[in-house]
């Protein structure tokens, strides 16, 4: 290997004296950055996907390269940029992890947990709006979305109550969905 290619302080500075890829993106250089992300994304990718699941690894990967960005200031080059870059991913990973078992915990089958919250105050316009969405709904997608997303029916109970099938109550609200992201999304 030539004396050009060997690398000083772990990937920062090659001994040809021409700054890396990891330093010129420490230095704020995206194209740098750009091909750092092209060379470790699947081996990161395919780690995340290993300890979250397939579901969660595309997000969770874009997250790790977030972090790296943020985070490149701080590589002293004690490691190569490979290393430390896959413990800043199995950190992240951690970190994502107690995050959802956080929100576990803090999920509750009590029917009577939310009566002891206190409710932030509501903004009039916030209101208006979702009130007048609900009122430009067709009338069978209004009556199902009240009853199960804000009164808080069943779909079969809503069909036994309505005297329509379970199936109709669910493609009635999944259109009642669309049809107040529409109107919500434009206002």
């Amino acid at each position: 290997m030539s004396a050009a290619l060997t690398m000083t302080n772990a990937d920062s500075i090659p001994a040809s004296g021409a700054p890396s890829d990891v330093a010129l993106a420490a230095g704020g250089d995206p194209c740098a950055f750009e091909r750092l992300y092209r060379a470790h994304v699947a081996r990161i990718h395919s780690l995340v996907r290993r300890m979250l699941g397939i579901r969660d690894a595309d997000e969770v990967t874009q997250d790790i390269f977030v972090r790296t960005w943020h985070k490149l200031h701080t590589f002293r080059g004690d490691s190569a940029f490979g290393t430390w870059l896959h413990r800043l991913a199995i950190n992240v990973v951690i970190e994502r992890r107690r995050t959802w078992a956080i929100q576990r915990e803090r999920m509750s089958d009590d029917p009577f947990a939310l009566e002891s919250v206190q409710a932030s105050p509501v903004h009039s316009d916030l209101a208006v709006d979702f009130e007048h969405a609900i009122e430009q709904l067709p009338p069978g997608a209004r009556e199902i979305f009240v009853l199960h997303d804000v009164e808080g029916y069943k779909h079969r109970e809503i069909g036994d109550l309505l005297d329509i099938t379970t199936g109709t109550s669910k493609r009635q609200l999944h259109r009642a969905r669309m049809l107040m992201r529409r109107h919500l999304g434009d206002s």
